[in-house]
């Protein structure tokens, strides 16, 4: 058996499956600007790409995970205004003791802890209706005034290649270096494979 043709094969096979998988990866953002070679722009799929992206993903976004209506759902919800009720009866108490005290001294002297505590519930029990009011309102106006689509859009658009590339290589560094020796793997097998019927062929 001829083992450096077996060797030769296999190991050649395995260095192009490896480097065929980091050109796909460097490809994806290189070149940044377009390159012409015999008569072809060369760019990469990225930079040449993005505002399509941007487009295409500020509309999926906006639709399926920022839709208004979801957010004003979850704004209007009443288990929302009971998580802050704490800090809004705070402030209620605080206004009846001491800043209307401040600004009607007379009401000040009239009133006591019985009557600042009815006056609290009602107060309370008033917010409580109109907070789901106030909010949907407030959802309403920003959508009318906000175009989410276009603001994402705009950013995904703005993000220069480089910090995307970083990020990439940050998050799933250890992945894409897996997916280098997945493709040495195969490539070495298929070298393995063509050498033996090479030399099955001899």
């Amino acid at each position: 058996m001829n083992w450096w043709l077996l060797i030769i094969l296999a190991g050649t096979s395995a260095f192009i499956g490896w480097a065929s998988n980091k050109l796909l990866i460097r490809l994806l953002f290189h070149p940044l600007k377009p390159i012409r070679l015999f008569g072809y722009t060369i760019q990469g799929i990225f930079p040449r790409r993005q505002k399509q992206l941007a487009a295409q993903l500020s509309a999926l976004v906006s639709r399926e995970f920022l839709s208004f209506t979801d957010l004003e759902a979850k704004i209007t919800n009443p288990d929302n205004f009971k998580k802050i009720m704490p800090t809004v009866e705070q402030h209620v108490d605080d206004f009846l003791r001491n800043k209307l005290k401040e600004a009607f001294p007379m009401i000040g002297m009239l009133i006591g802890d019985r009557t600042i505590a009815t006056l609290k519930e009602i107060f309370m029990k008033e917010l409580e209706s109109l907070f789901p009011v106030i909010m949907k309102s407030y959802v309403q106006n920003l959508q009318e005034e906000l175009d989410l689509e276009q603001l994402i859009n705009d950013k995904i658009a703005s993000f220069s290649p480089q910090s995307i590339e970083a990020a990439l290589y940050q998050h799933l560094g250890k992945e894409l270096r897996q997916a280098g020796l997945l493709g040495a793997a195969l490539g070495f097998i298929v070298g393995c494979i063509q050498a033996f019927i090479v030399m099955a062929l001899m």
